[in-house]
Parts: C-alpha cells; structure tokens; sequence
C-alpha cells in the first residue's frame, strides 16, 4: 500500500479528503487539530459544530463498512453464472451429434429408394419407364439437397463449437481476473483495518497518558494513512466485473440465436422426409392442411388397394412425432381438422390385408386466417348464438333440414328452435363437444355434441368459420368451469 510521507505539502491532503467514499459519513470535513496548551496538555482546537459523533466512533464505523466490503468480494455467485453457460455449451454439442445421425438416416433411405426405382426402371417399358426415370432425377435432386443442408449443418455445428471453447476460455479468464483481484483487494482492506486498529490503539493510549506529546507526529502520520485506506477503498469498484457479464450476456443471446436457426433447419428435414416417405406410399393425402379444410385419402396408382375394403383409423401425432394420440371415431376417408389438431402433424393408418400403410401431413395443421379475432370478439359477449341444422340425433340420420340456433354461454349450451328447447345443458364431465369424426355431409361445417349420456346431435353450420370458433369459444367456457371439454378419448 502507498505511503503519503509526513511532509506532504497541505494541498496534497485536500485532495486525499475529497476522495473519499460517497457512502461514509463524518461530522466535519477534516480530522481535528491538537496543540500543546500550559504544562504540556494536548488540547484540541475549537470547533464551529460540537455536536457530532466523535473520533472514536467514526474509526469503529469505518471498520464495520470495511468489513462489509470484504464479504461483498464474494465471486461464488458469479462462478456458478460460468458453470451454467458450460452446461449449455455441452447440450448444444449433444444436440449437435443427434443432427448428425438424422442426416445420415436421410442419405440411406435416399439411396434404398433410388436403388429401388433403379431396379424397377429395368423391369419397366414405355411411359413407366419415363415416369420412373423422373422420379430417380427428383431424388438424385434431393440427395443433392440433402448433402447442402448437411453442409449447413456443419457449419453450424463448427460455429456452435467455436462458440462453447470461446465462452470457456472466458470463464476460465474471468475466474482468474476476479481471484486475482479479491486477492489484491483483500490484501489493500486487511492493511486498511490494520491501519485504523493502529490509529485507535494510539488514541486509546493518547487518552491514558496525556503528557506524552512525542506521539502527536505518529497520530498525523496515521490520519494520512487512514486517507489513503479511504481512497483504496473508493477505487475498488466492480467495474471489470460488469463488463465480463455484458460480454458474456451477448455470447448467450448469439448462442440462443444459433439454436434457433439449427432448430428450424431440423424441422425442415423432418417436413422433407415425410415428403419422400409420402411420395413412396401408395396413398396420398389431399386437401389443404389448415384448420377449416378436410382431408381426404385418395389412392395414388390403380394398384393400391380398395379403400373401402380397408380398416382405416387416424391419428394426431405432436409437432416432433414423439407422441402418437388416436382420434377416436375418425374411421373414414374424409377427415376435417378441429382446433385441437392445430399446431399436430395428422396421420392415417390404412391396414388391408394384413398390411399396413401410413400417410401423414407434411406441416404441422396452421390456424386459420382471422379465426383468432374472431374467437377474441364473440368471448366479450355473454353467450354466442349460431345458426345450425341438425344432421343426426343419436346417430340417426335426422329428415327435417329446418334451421335452430345454437347458443354457447359461459354456463351452458342450448339448442332451441323458436321457442322450443331441444336441449339445454351445463358444462359437464359427461359433455362432449369435437368435429364430426363419421360419414357427415359437410365434415368441415359439422360438429358432434354430446349434451349428457346416451343423448348426442351431428350439428351442420353456416360456415367452417363458425363451426370452429363455436368449439373454441364452448371449450374456453368449460375451462373457466374446471371443465376439460372435448371429444371422445381426446388428451386436452
């Protein structure tokens, strides 16, 4: 620590007294003046404010706030900030590893279906020959495709990497920055708090033994000292500290960004390899794959087997296909998306003749335009009315085609013509309320309400819009009912 000698001139000792902490507090501006009065006794010049604490006690205060500062050099906090940001980095190598082993599933099944179409162009003559031979260009396309998303990959897995071994050397830095300069902090604070029990102990002995005045030179000596203990003390700010955090904070937010990007360029392979599976199967899906459309199954080639001699069932698979969920009674050709199904990749198991052959969606079902401001706008209201025709009752076919209305309250459902009340019913357990999933005319328009066991209605709307933002708005109502409303077998 910096000594200021004894004859440091007057000026030099303001400018130490103006440097001094915000946060400490004295009764005046400057250390009091001693001077020899008769017989020898040390008094003590006058002051303008006798009020204040004194000497002794702002000694014991600065010794407390020095303590005080010691503890809050504590860098365990900040340590395990590090420890975390190189958990992340080991995931996103992790994650990284798994991309690589997608991308080689991709180049095989590429290659198994190229060698197939190669051996069936040899058997083939004619037209079908030059079907085939363009759909082996296609795939040699896609292979081509393939390897530059690979690439893309690679280079985002090299910058993933660079990135991890760039944040660990920093933390490895910035722990022996922060070590280092607790160390020379706490050295300065202990030489400090050495400096000020020394100056209480020369005034402790100043108090018992006033005639001593060759100790006045060593207390000045001693207030200079304090000063510079002061001025240490205003220095050490967290100034480095701070910056390695903002720094480290971008390298986190360019990390986040980086996932993103690997995490989109993963969904696009899946979207393609569904494409390529869809395109080797039989069966092909048509129809738009957003909420208010329907989807029909079609056979792709006059060899494919009868629909209608087959048993088909169809399923609501999550966005990463790690869940598989059965839509109970869809068992038919036509299916019409709900609102449940949005944001699901769909998919229908055709099994004849002991075979079984799946077709899926290739995106995930997208809401449709509008709907949700819509939705927003008929939730203000109290109860949402709509105008419906009844298509069955209790899976009968109903013969009249008259027009009733269809209520949805935040209590109840009511079904009433005029005056007449069909039914009238309250958010329940054993209410049911989906898309039609059976042989309706309109699938996209109609909806399956279950008012309570053993009672069911096929309701046919104005409109897909209307249909689906009735569902949305009666299962929000049922929700601030404690009620989960839905169809039958459906995981909400």
């Amino acid at each position: 620590m910096t000594k200021i000698s004894p004859d440091i001139d007057e000026t030099m000792l303001k400018e130490s007294i103006v440097a001094v902490s915000a946060d400490v507090s004295f009764a005046s501006d400057h250390f009091p003046k001693y001077k020899l009065g008769p017989d020898n006794q040390i008094l003590e010049e006058p002051r303008g404010d006798n009020n204040g604490p004194s000497l002794k006690e702002v000694l014991e205060r600065e010794t407390t706030q020095l303590s005080e500062q010691h503890k809050r050099l504590s860098v365990r906090d900040l340590a395990s900030k590090f420890d975390k940001n190189l958990t992340a980095a080991a995931k996103f190598a992790d994650e990284a590893k798994l991309r690589e082993v997608a991308s080689l599933e991709g180049h095989v099944l590429l290659k198994k279906l190229r060698d197939a179409l190669e051996s069936l162009r040899g058997r083939m003559a004619g037209r079908n020959k030059e079907d085939v031979e363009k759909a082996i260009s296609m795939v040699e396309a896609l292979a081509v495709k393939l390897t530059q998303k690979e690439g893309e990959l690679i280079q985002e897995k090299f910058e993933v990497k660079k990135l991890a071994n760039f944040l660990k050397q920093a933390s490895e830095d910035a722990k022996k920055l922060v070590n280092q300069e607790k160390s020379f902090a706490c050295a300065e604070i202990e030489s400090a708090r050495a400096v000020v029990q020394r100056f209480g102990e020369a005034l402790d002995e100043q108090e018992k033994n006033p005639e001593n005045s060759q100790k006045t030179q060593e207390v000045e000596e001693l207030v200079e000292e304090v000063q510079e203990a002061r001025r240490i003390k205003f220095m050490h700010q967290p100034s480095k500290v701070m910056d390695m955090e903002h720094e480290l904070r971008a390298l986190r937010a360019q990390i986040r960004e980086k996932a993103i990007f690997s995490v989109k360029l993963q969904k696009e392979l899946a979207i393609n390899k569904r494409a390529e599976e869809n395109k080797s199967c039989m069966f092909v899906l048509h129809g738009s794959e957003t909420l208010g459309s329907c989807l029909q199954l079609k056979p792709r080639s006059d060899n494919a087997p009868s629909l209608s001699q087959s048993s088909i069932q169809w399923y609501r698979l999550s966005s990463d296909e790690n869940r598989k969920e059965v839509i109970s009674g869809a068992n038919k050709t036509m299916y019409a998306p709900e609102p449940l199904d949005v944001g699901r990749i769909l998919q229908a198991d055709i099994l004849s003749n002991g075979q079984k052959i799946s077709v899926t969606t290739a995106n995930p079902i997208d809401s449709a335009a509008g709907l949700a401001s819509y939705v927003e706008t008929l939730l203000r209201k109290s109860s949402s009315e709509f105008n419906v025709v009844i298509s069955r009752i209790n899976g009968q076919d109903h013969s009249l085609r008259s027009t009733h209305s269809f209520n949805v309250g935040k209590m109840r459902i009511k079904l009433c013509r005029g005056w007449i009340t069909k039914s009238r019913e309250n958010y329940s357990t054993s209410m049911l309320l989906c898309g039609a999933r059976g042989d309706a005319n309109a699938p996209a328009k109609s909806l399956f309400w279950q008012p309570r066991k053993g009672h069911s209605y096929v309701l046919t709307f104005e409109s897909e819009r209307d249909r689906n933002a009735a569902i949305m708005v009666a299962r929000k109502h049922a929700l601030d009912c404690s009620v989960m409303l839905g169809g039958p077998d459906d995981e909400m």
